[in-house]
């Protein structure tokens, strides 16, 4: 690639200079060279107008590239939206199931200073009445349910409010044990998938089960047609405090029956199976295994009664603001007509909902079709293209071509009996100059309306927003108490720069769209992510016909004094349908591709540092003690960290002579003393600190990845400072 060349790299100092030197020889009776003087306030307007043209001048290789870029195919990316998932939650309507509909709005606040941020909803969110049909007990946990007991036919009955009420009943064993579970079935006819349901349970009276209510050892989870997903979002939402019955905000009903609920969130994909005879949407609890400070369950709780009812539900959101119905002009009848759009960048158009309408004069609206280009759009197509950066609709081009160019074409095709001849000819008109004019697309008839049906504006880093900070309804719905959402949003990004196209276009032409080769999955799951995804990585081939690629989510590289958590780098729901659409479209038939996520190890690190004794004091201890722990957190990170700072490598361990060489590059350290390194894993989707200590090197296996963060249980860094 040739490099950027500066054609005039004079600047408004150089230009003033070289005026003033030649004045001697122009006008040697002009002497007074004084800022004040008349004529060098002429120069100094001449030369700010000359480096203003220069400055054009030296635009014309960027335009050039993008010129370029574009006879290949490759167009400058637009910004991507940030993506999260919102939790609606409702009092009780007139009606189920009850909708919220798509494109519901939802921002944050709106300061002074800051505009508020908006996201809008991807689909429909149908909120359903549960109704439990089984509860199933089981000894051990499968993952496909087969030694079940009811635990309904023990003479419990269902009363019209919809609770099942009976005889004692044990979750677990009577003496429970490790993998005992509980299932409940509930009625498929009923839309349920990404609800928010409430069971209630009503718990035996003088039954403690021994456990810390506070963590008790037990797993909530769902079947989302793949495998078992976690739903209990926090363990705040057990107000039953493990099935203790006496913890939190329990309650007593007039039987002085202990009642408690469970708040849990269902997966948004939660399909309808058949397990052992038992059809319906499936849910457990599991008594799991211990991790540190959690007691053992000493007896198996139980109850007399349970029921469900649905108080919300969650939906995918991007951050995208809706334009519906916006008038982009009238068409003169000619050809390569182009109009733009009031409000840009435009996000991808969903298909089958953003499109144009062309309303002919005196005749119904048409829908027409937005392609990627023209190429193969004869006279008869109603197409059109769209620049989703600029915001340009293009109708298709009218193109002279020389008689002998068609002569060729026409001979070339009848050689190797190409089946174009018909295809190509329809399109030619003959003109009296010998020249033939090819239309490609059809040209709206003169004085139409052209009218954008609906779109989407937004994107940019800025919508990767916290959690908890999406809570102003922007849109009037009935029964809706509040909205939030849990998760930060992610994956926002801004507009690609020239700089990266150029780095993209040879992969690109490496590919040739088509996912072959192991570096072509890699490259083409980075372009599915469209920004959302910041590193790839295809594994060897283990079963014939599968392929598996590890991906780390894009997230904000601004902030990280406090590090970044592996949640942070998930791929949201949606991200992934998208990516693995985009792959399958450019995949070998019989090929299947997995999206996974790397074996994340968390690391933290304690060291006794020396200072020089010009910073031993307790403001300077202070600033270089943040600037060891941001050092360790940009270093010891899947995006920014590693020796090149391009994120840490997949498999790589971290030693402590690699924390040592990293402190000795801030400013103030004279020693180093004592480096200790403490590792942490997840566990039953909980992290655990890894108990031997200390460790002199922490692997994450061969295609691992090292993390580090700040957050419950992991510390973060602990610096000390040592004394002479």
């Amino acid at each position: 690639m040739l490099p950027k060349e500066n054609l005039d790299d004079r600047t408004f100092e150089d230009l003033v200079a070289e005026c003033i030197l030649r004045i001697p020889r122009y006008c040697p009776e002009w002497t007074d060279f004084n800022p004040s003087d008349p004529g060098i306030t002429l120069i100094e307007l001449f030369a700010w107008l000359t480096d203003q043209m220069l400055m054009r001048f030296n635009k014309v290789p960027y335009r050039n590239y993008i010129t370029f870029l574009e006879l290949l195919g490759i167009k400058l990316q637009p910004p991507a939206p940030a993506q999260t998932d919102l939790s609606f939650y409702i009092t009780q309507p007139d009606t189920y199931p009850y909708s919220i509909p798509q494109g519901t709005e939802v921002g944050t606040e709106r300061t002074e200073t800051e505009e508020a941020i908006v996201f809008s909803t991807d689909k429909d969110l149908l909120i359903g009445q549960p109704e439990i049909v089984h509860f199933l007990t089981a000894e051990t946990v499968e993952e496909t349910p087969t030694l079940l007991r009811d635990g309904f036919s023990n003479q419990w009955v269902r009363e019209n409010n919809g609770e099942w009420r009976g005889e004692e009943q044990p979750l677990f064993n009577e003496q429970p044990e490790v993998g005992n579970c509980f299932y409940l079935v509930l009625n498929p006819k009923q839309p349920l998938a990404g609800n928010t349901l409430a069971i209630t349970f009503r718990g035996a009276p003088a039954t403690p089960t021994g456990i810390d209510p506070d963590r008790p050892p037990r797993t909530w989870q769902a079947w989302d047609g793949e495998q078992w997903v976690s739903i209990l979002m926090k363990e705040e939402d057990d107000y039953t405090g493990g099935f203790s019955f006496n913890y939190g905000e329990t309650s007593q009903n007039l039987d002085t029956i202990p009642t408690g609920e469970v708040i849990v969130h269902l997966p948004q994909t939660f399909p309808s199976l058949n397990f052992e005879g038992y059809e319906g949407y499936w849910l457990r609890c599991i008594y799991t295994e211990l991790v540190e400070g959690q007691g053992i369950y000493r007896q198996a709780p139980k109850i007399v009664g349970i029921n469900a009812q649905s108080i919300g539900g969650t939906v995918a959101a991007k951050q995208s603001f809706l334009i519906r119905d916006e008038l982009l002009g009238i068409s003169d009848g000619k050809p390569g007509q182009s109009f733009t759009l009031q409000n840009i960048p435009v996000l991808e158009r969903r298909r089958g909902e953003e499109y144009i309408i062309v309303i002919p004069p005196g005749s119904p609206p048409q829908t027409w079709t937005e392609v990627r280009d023209f190429a193969s759009s004869t006279p008869g197509d109603r197409h059109y293209t769209i620049d989703s950066l600029t915001g340009t609709l293009e109708f298709g081009p009218l193109i002279q071509e020389p008689s002998r160019h068609v002569r060729e074409t026409k001979f070339r095709a009848t050689q190797t009996q190409l089946p174009v001849l018909g295809n190509y000819s329809t399109r030619l008109v003959g003109n009296i100059d010998g020249t033939w004019e090819k239309q490609y697309g059809s040209i709206p008839p003169k004085d139409a309306e052209i009218r954008m049906h609906c779109y989407r504006t937004g994107g940019g880093r800025q919508g990767n927003v916290e959690s908890g900070t999406l809570k102003i309804l922007k849109s009037a719905i009935p029964y809706i108490s509040r909205v939030i959402n849990y998760e930060p949003a992610r994956g926002g990004c801004d507009p690609e720069s020239l700089n990266q196209a150029i780095l993209r276009a040879p992969q690109i032409l490496r590919t040739r769209d088509r996912a072959v080769t192991k570096e072509d999955f890699e490259v083409l799951t980075l372009k599915g992510g469209r920004g959302s995804i910041a590193r790839t990585l295809c594994l060897p081939v283990e079963a014939a016909g599968t392929v598996k690629v590890l991906v780390v989510g894009e997230a904000d590289r601004n902030n990280l004094q406090e590090g970044l958590s592996p949640e942070a780098l998930l791929l949201a729901s949606s991200l992934r349908e998208q990516t693995l659409e985009y792959l399958n479209e450019r995949k070998l038939l019989g090929v299947r591709i997995q999206l996974q996520e790397p074996n994340y190890v968390g690391v933290a690190v304690t060291a006794s540092i020396g200072l020089e004794p010009m910073y031993q004091n307790d403001r300077a201890e202070d600033m270089i003690r943040q600037q060891l722990k941001t050092a360790l957190y940009k270093f010891l990170n899947p995006l920014t960290g590693g020796i090149d700072a391009e994120g840490w490598k997949f498999g790589r361990p971290v030693y402590i002579s690699d924390i040592i060489a990293l402190f000795q590059k801030v400013p103030g350290v004279r020693y180093i003393g004592e480096v200790i390194l403490h590792s942490f894993y997840k566990q039953n989707d909980v992290w655990v600190r890894y108990p031997e200590e200390p460790r002199q090197v922490i692997a994450p296996g061969d295609y691992g990845l090292i993390c580090s963060w700040c957050d419950y249980p992991n510390p973060g860094h602990t610096i000390h400072f040592l004394t002479e």
